[in-house]
């Protein structure tokens, strides 16, 4: 498995590529508009084709790279069943498993931060953890129907049950982190450690966190796989 961690510093976005090295064949998970060109010029170094662009949520921090992707490598759009998201080529379920090659990519629901996020399970030992679980953090609940109740039991009943070995690659990072596991957020995260279901509701809702400064227009773009 071919396995890339690449960053769009203006977002702070993590877009992540995966590929098999039998077949070639290659997925994007999370892409950035203004990284397409970035994108596409790795495919092309490595040899790879792209099959996939994969969400792991409607973001409101970047405009997704999904519909430019799709005319310049005939990829398919995925995105996370129940997002209102109608121009994808495709919805993924909770369970659901994408191959590419001998690789296996398994959507894990774990909404919250938003009503339809998904996490996803590369291989056996490595969580796409999106905005639900980040860095010692989480994301935040506090619009796209986000419910922070509903993150912490994503995190706690779904994810925590991994591995503490298991490996943590998160949608954003704001402090220069590039990678975690699942014991270190449960031994580390400020978000999470001593805090009860009801603690930790209390504590989302009163971040008061000023709005993504892309929110007016990621949202709608991201709705129409990122046509602006």
């Amino acid at each position: 498995m071919l396995f890339r961690q690449l960053f769009d510093q203006e977002s702070s976005t993590y877009t992540y590529l995966i590929a098999s090295q039998q077949t070639q064949f290659a997925i994007l998970v999370d892409p950035v508009l203004e990284q397409v060109a970035r994108d596409v010029k790795l495919l092309t170094e490595l040899g790879l084709k792209l099959n996939f662009s994969l969400e792991t949520h409607v973001h409101a921090d970047h405009v997704t790279g999904t519909s430019k992707l799709r005319s310049l490598t005939n990829c398919h759009g995925v995105v996370p069943e129940k997002a209102q998201v109608q121009c994808a080529d495709r919805q993924i379920k909770n369970g659901e498993t994408l191959m590419i090659g001998e690789v296996s990519i398994k959507a894990i629901a774990t909404p919250g931060h938003t009503d339809s996020h998904m996490t996803y399970l590369v291989g056996k030992d490595r969580l796409l953890t999106g905005d639900c679980l980040l860095i010692r953090g989480c994301g935040r609940t506090d619009f796209q129907s986000g419910d922070p109740g509903v993150l912490f039991d994503s995190i706690t009943q779904k994810l925590f049950t991994f591995p503490d070995t298991t490996l943590v690659y998160p949608g954003h990072d704001y402090r220069g982190q590039t990678v975690s596991t699942i014991g270190e957020e449960k031994a580390f995260n400020p978000r999470l450690v001593n805090q009860t279901r009801e603690s930790f509701i209390n504590l989302m809702n009163n971040l008061n966190l000023p709005e993504p400064q892309k929110m007016s227009e990621a949202v709608p773009a991201n709705r129409n796989c990122g046509n602006v």
